[in-house]
């Protein structure tokens, strides 16, 4: 005790110089013993973990931690170096308020790289929801952890807030009126972000502009359309529009499925039979359209001079659906000649002697063979809609069940929902 007593007498005795060098020096020494007992070993522990999210916040973490003891080495030096307590204490608050910010920085920090981790845990993992944080959020709640350690930061250095908060009402009221726009375009940004309808790649549709998003800002949401051009449309005026969202429409938990729905008109002097299996065989050649679900042909209206029939199929991604239309055109444009099938014009014409080229009985043989083909199809196809229909039953029961024993249920209901959604495009078909 005698030897330390003797230490703090000499180290008080050194001339000031002296005194703030060894300051200086304990700082050092402090940020290096943390760098290799705290910083080191949680980078390692950072390293050999799999999120990604703790990487990105061992760095603005660590240049906090040195800040922080470069504060609390200052407070130590000034009490040592300062002999009057009075001159300490005027100092004293300015340490506090430093401290207040410092905690400050560390939550908003902690906010920007935490938040979307944590509210992607409550995202719903369906076909139609893009998991993923949200920027505006995250925003807005490192304003107000810094709007709130500024405060504490400002009552510590004893500041009368009254007056600041007065002229800041003041001044947000001026800015309101003179912005009006502008601030309702920032809070209709907050609102899309909330509900989330589309995400940046994503396809939409808001009024005449189709095309797809590549940014979405405080202000505006820019779309590249089909030509490359980028429009910017002001989040309001998608607040109040009425959006499509193409790469989260398909159906069976496949977002970026299309249907791809087409009219073709023929003359009346055409089999119904052979024009639906003509089509049908073209629409399951395709190299573009998927085999589940399958095509259908239906008769969709008769017109004044056409039988106009109505091809359904899909295709696995929204943006092979001009090139699988071009596809089944061509190829009706091709196989139509070959089956001697017409399509029927809006004109008056003559018909000569010469046009008989088309061999009628190769014609009427392949009717026949389309109307047996058709028969076939259209009888596994009310058998598939009576399985979907028992499956439905089925499903309905199991939840009943699972509902009075207090089971879950949210994989009943998402298969009921699909099979629901089928039961309609069939009911819808025919």
């Amino acid at each position: 005790m005698e030897l330390i007593s003797d230490l703090l007498d000499y180290l008080d005795g050194l001339p000031f110089g002296a005194k703030v060098a060894l300051c200086v020096l304990g700082i050092a020494l402090a940020l290096t013993g943390a760098r290799y007992v705290l910083i080191n070993p949680w980078k390692e522990i950072v390293k050999s973990s799999s999120a990604g999210w703790d990487d990105l916040l061992l760095g603005p973490l660590a240049i906090r931690l040195n800040l922080f003891i470069i504060a609390g080495g200052c407070q130590l030096s000034a009490k040592w170096l300062i002999d009057s307590d009075v001159d300490y204490n005027t100092l004293q608050p300015y340490f506090g308020a430093t401290y207040i910010m410092i905690a400050t920085s560390i939550s908003s920090v902690s906010a920007k790289y935490l938040m979307p981790v944590i509210l992607e845990q409550f995202q719903k993992k369906d076909a139609v929801t893009v998991s993923g944080g949200n920027p505006i959020l995250v925003i807005c709640t490192r304003a107000a952890l810094y709007f709130v350690g500024s405060y504490f930061a400002l009552i510590e250095l004893d500041i009368d807030l009254f007056g600041i908060f007065a002229s800041l009402t003041l001044i947000a009221l001026i800015m309101g009126i003179a912005m009006q726009q502008t601030i309702s375009n920032i809070a209709n940004s907050f609102l899309l972000a909330v509900d989330q309808p589309f995400e940046v790649g994503d396809r939409i549709e808001v009024g005449e502009t189709l095309g797809t998003v590549v940014s979405i800002g405080v202000l505006s949401t820019k779309v590249l359309d089909r030509d490359e051009r980028l429009v910017i449309i002001p989040n309001n005026t998608i607040v109040s529009s009425d959006i499509v969202n193409h790469a989260r429409g398909g159906g069976e938990g496949t977002a970026s499925r299309k249907s791809l729905v087409m009219d073709i008109g023929v003359s009346y002097d055409e089999d119904v039979d052979h024009v639906k299996y003509t089509l049908l065989t073209l629409a399951r050649d395709s190299p573009y359209c998927l085999d589940n679900p399958e095509p259908r042909v239906l008769v969709n209206q008769l017109d004044d001079f056409t039988k106009n029939f109505r091809l359904f199929s899909w295709i696995e991604n929204y943006n092979e659906e001009f090139i699988a239309r071009d596809w089944i055109l061509k190829s009706i444009d091709e196989n139509f000649n070959s089956e001697g099938i017409s399509i029927s014009f809006p004109t008056e014409i003559e018909i000569d002697g010469e046009l008989a080229s088309i061999d009628q009985s190769a014609k009427a043989e392949r009717q026949k063979i389309a109307r047996e083909q058709m028969a076939i199809e259209d009888q596994r196809f009310q058998e598939d809609r009576e399985a979907a229909r028992l499956r439905l039953k089925e499903l309905e029961d199991k939840m009943l069940k699972a509902q009075l024993s207090g089971g879950k249920v949210s994989d009943l209901e998402f298969e009921a929902q699909a099979l629901e959604a089928e039961l309609d495009a069939y009911e819808s078909e025919g």
